[in-house]
């Protein structure tokens, strides 16, 4: 068969194959990224059928690499590290050596050398961004405060990873057989470093000054494909710039290179634009991964591969959540992190690649990290699906969370100068962030007595500061509620949009409390019409409160009355939008001209804050 055609039919059949397992994953509701790396060991040698040239998948592989670390740069938020790096880069480091460690520990007892544990070890202590930002996603926790957390986390490992994939080449060149010697080790670590360096400066000097401006002029001339093409050779000119003149990594080149256009006012363009072929490249670097993986690791080394899974599933996640607890968060957030670790991803495959290029790790070592990602994308779900659970068992067991969190003290969910035994009538505000603040600030402001729920505990001590009454920890937790004196309160605002923990915080207070008001925030559909079955006093969701008060402005711009209007939206709020997770209304009732009373009540109209 001519390379021409060899070339075609891997681009053909790998898109299709890939296209067909990966719809199959997303409708099984798992990261398509597992039915790409299926793909690949569906036309790989080790299985039986089309055969696709491995040579050329990892040529594309490697542009596939270069656009997915261009990508990476291009949407690294220095402003999401910020905002959690108390928690996420300590916690991310010491996460990553102890995982490193324990997988360093076990190539050891399995024989191998020093410098193959260390890269084994790294390649199971990095998660995967994509399936991380997908659970959190369909989890809608992506802007609570443990998924910042999360993103953070993922955010210093990807940085912590960019570095291994800098330094392994100078681990190698300082190998020699099975033994390592020091000052080489040393003295090419140092070099390699002084080029990194290098080649930052002049990206700082001159990229920083030169890329955005070109990609200015270029913006300039209203050719979107000339745009793209820019991007696109941005993207590989630097890559492959840094690896001629500097001798670093294409890896890093181009993740210096998303950061630097990332500074550009064209940012948001030049991401959009170069997405599509960055996708299509990023697949077919998971099929030629999932080529390189031989099946019969499974059967041949089972014991070996739960040692894989171990270090996955418990020995990094357990470190985490010990981390994330000794610094004095919930045993939510703390597992909440915790089973967004338990998988490894990108970073895993290029890690391994290069170091099997290398020579520092053998070929085995490639499939039982293959086989845990494997494994370890499918499970993640039923990670999650254990954090609460897991949750309430620690919050009921002083003696597990006392251990857990490495014997240090928990936050007393009232400080001993402060009682709510005098409170009734009261509210509840579940959740004191954007949302949950700016009820808690209305209430103050007529003199309504409050009480804030909150988990984050540095925000408690600022709360705290404040002379603002807040009770620390997990809603559902515990003689939470209690402190709260939920028994007495007369509303609760439930500030929180994850679902799974609304519920269970409802099913609570209603417990004590069957009489008490409740409003809850919300932004599914279908969650909107749970809760609305189960009688709760008042749904808010994000986008039909949007789209409610665009209707008011729009209504009143265009000459109806303001009372009308009111009418229109009421209407719309009590009656009209039913059955909204189901495609269409059931049980709507008609809307007609000669309606003019306006709702006792006067729900759709919005008042100002004092």
């Amino acid at each position: 068969m001519p390379h021409e055609t060899k070339l075609l039919a891997l681009i053909a059949v790998g898109f299709a194959t890939a296209m067909l397992l990966g719809f199959i994953a997303a409708r099984l509701r798992l990261p398509p990224l597992l039915g790409y790396l299926v793909a690949g060991i569906a036309v790989g040698p080790f299985t039986p059928g089309f055969v696709a040239d491995a040579s050329l998948a990892s040529e594309l592989a490697e542009i596939g690499v270069i656009l997915l670390m261009f990508g990476v740069g291009l949407h690294f938020s220095l402003d999401t590290l910020k905002q959690v790096r108390k928690i996420a880069l300590p916690g991310a480091v010491a996460q990553i050596a102890v995982a490193t460690a324990i997988g360093a520990a076990l190539a050891w007892w399995w024989g191998w050398n020093i410098a193959a544990g260390l890269v084994f070890g790294l390649a199971m202590s990095v998660a995967s961004t994509v399936v991380l930002l997908r659970a959190l996603e369909q989890r809608q926790e992506l802007d609570t405060q443990d998924g910042r957390i999360a993103v953070g986390w993922l955010v210093v490992e990807d940085l912590a990873m960019v570095l291994a994939l800098v330094f392994l080449p100078a681990l190698a060149a300082a190998t020699q057989g099975e033994a390592l010697r020091t000052g080489d080790i040393v003295q090419s670590l140092m070099l390699t470093a002084f080029k990194v360096a290098m080649f930052f400066a002049f990206m700082l000097v001159v990229g920083r000054r030169v890329v955005p401006w070109l990609l200015g002029q270029i913006a300039n001339t209203g050719s979107r494909e000339l745009f793209t093409l820019a991007v696109l050779a941005i993207a590989l000119g630097i890559a492959y710039g840094s690896a001629a003149l500097f001798d670093v990594s294409f890896a890093l080149g181009a993740f210096f290179g998303g950061v630097v256009l990332a500074e550009s006012e064209l940012s948001h363009q030049a991401a959009e634009n170069s997405l599509p072929l960055q996708d299509a490249f990023a697949v077919l670097f998971f099929v030629s991964v999932g080529m390189l993986f031989d099946p019969s690791v499974i059967i041949e080394r089972p014991l070996d591969l739960l040692g894989v899974m171990f270090v996955i599933l418990v020995g990094k996640s357990l470190a985490a959540c010990v981390i994330v607890m000794a610094f004095g968060y919930t045993s939510r957030t703390a597992l909440t992190i915790s089973a967004s670790l338990a998988q490894i991803g990108e970073f895993s495959f290029i890690l391994v690649a290069l170091g099997v290029s290398l020579n520092l790790l053998p070929p085995e070592g490639r499939d039982l990290i293959l086989a845990g990602a494997l494994l370890s994308i499918t499970l993640n779900p039923f990670a999650f699906s254990t954090v609460a659970p897991l949750s309430r068992w620690i919050d009921e067991h002083p003696r597990v969370q006392r251990l857990l969190s490495l014997g240090r003290k928990p936050i007393d969910p009232l400080p001993p100068e402060v009682s709510t035994a005098h409170l009734h009538d009261h509210a509840i505000i579940v959740g004191y962030g954007r949302v949950g603040s700016v009820v808690g600030e209305a209430l103050a402001a007529q003199g309504l007595e409050f009480v804030a729920i909150e988990s984050n505990h540095r925000l408690v001590e600022l709360l705290r500061g404040q002379k603002v009454t807040v009770v620390f920890g997990n809603a559902t937790a515990h003689g939470v509620l209690d402190a709260a004196r939920i028994d007495k309160a007369r509303l609760l605002v439930i500030a929180t949009p994850d679902g799974l923990y609304t519920r269970r915080i409802l099913e609570l207070a209603r417990r004590r409390n069957p009489s008490i008001a409740v409003v809850v925030r919300t932004h599914s559909a279908g969650e909107y019409d749970y809760l609305i079955r189960q009688g709760v006093d008042r749904v808010v969701m994000g986008e039909l409160e949007l789209a409610l008060e665009m209707t008011d402005y729009a209504l009143q711009r265009l000459g109806v009355s303001e009372a009308r209007s009111k009418l229109v939206v009421q209407w719309l709020r009590t009656e009209g939008m039913s059955g909204t997770s189901g495609g269409e209304a059931h049980g709507k009732k008609e809307f007609h001209s000669g309606d003019t009373d306006v709702p006792e009540g006067n729900a759709g109209t919005t008042q100002e804050r004092p």
